[in-house]
């Protein structure tokens, strides 16, 4: 699909915790809808380990005596899906108003543009992915949640993977002032962390689930058998981007008003129980 050349910002940030990850992604969506920035490209990263639940998602799902034994948070997102544990990994977000040519339409219309920046991003990256059509899967990009806990190991409709492996998990949530959304691609580490901190009816099961997972999710180290740095899969992003979607990526930081906003969002929604916890 041909896009006229266009200003997007990118902005790269230093992992930080959950609330503020969730909290700075939906401020951006907010100003990028409103006009006030341009549409946004950010990347980042997590610290502490945090479990980010769908917006849908039962908070019983949690095992919260093992989130603070290991230190680990626990966030709600504004979109859909299941549970992540965001660890090693390179997280992404897209956030812009309703009628960017890259964003218009449905979930899904949109949700296909994106894939498309994000294989080739994969594929500069020397990984051989491709983009999952299923028509009436378990879980769809809008998050309509299946009863699986574990997000990566169900492929959604254009979710990103490897032979037949899910490697991106990504969601969207679509306003009236704009559209957000973001998604992670796992670099290294034990996919199999994420059962330890949800519940399951017996050990067996929760056995089960890991050995499932790990059927079904792979990481970009597991692919090409050596490590992967944060940075050259950020470079990666950002060169696809600008390639696929014909933009001019202008690296950027948030306004003030984001920054306020997004300081307001920690704690009146992210870092809030009211929220977080809710059933």
């Amino acid at each position: 699909m041909n896009f006229p050349l266009t200003k997007w910002r990118l902005i790269r940030t230093p992992a930080a915790r959950g609330a503020w990850n969730m909290a700075v992604d939906e401020a951006i969506l907010e100003a990028s809808g409103r006009g006030l920035v341009p549409p946004t490209l950010r990347l980042f990263a997590w610290a502490p380990p945090c479990l980010s639940l769908g917006y849908a998602q039962p908070f019983t799902d949690v095992d919260l005596a093992v989130l603070e034994q290991r230190g680990w948070e626990v966030v709600r997102r504004p979109t859909g899906g299941r549970a992540i544990l965001h660890t090693d990994e390179l997280t992404y977000s897209v956030s812009g108003s309703v009628d960017e040519p890259r964003l218009v339409g449905g979930v899904l219309e949109s949700y296909r543009v994106l894939a498309d920046a994000l294989l080739y991003a994969l594929q500069l990256l020397d990984i051989p992915a491709q983009a999952e059509e299923k028509p009436g899967s378990a879980t769809s990009p809008a998050g309509k949640p299946d009863q699986n806990p574990v997000c990566f190991e169900v492929p959604s409709n254009y979710e990103i993977t490897v032979g037949g492996k899910k490697l991106i998990g990504s969601a969207q949530a679509r306003r009236k002032e704009g559209v957000l959304q973001h998604g992670s691609l796992p670099l290294y580490g034990d996919l199999t962390r994420i059962v330890r901190a949800l519940v399951f009816p017996d050990g067996q099961a929760r056995e089960r689930a890991a050995s499932h997972l790990l059927e079904r999710a792979t990481t970009a180290e597991r692919i090409l058998g050596r490590p992967m740095e944060w940075d050259q899969a950020a470079q990666a992003f950002a060169e696809a981007f600008t390639k696929v979607l014909n933009l001019q990526l202008l690296p950027g930081d948030l306004i003030p008003q984001e920054r306020q906003r997004a300081e307001a969002l920690v704690a009146e929604k992210y870092a809030n129980s009211a929220w977080t916890a809710r059933a």
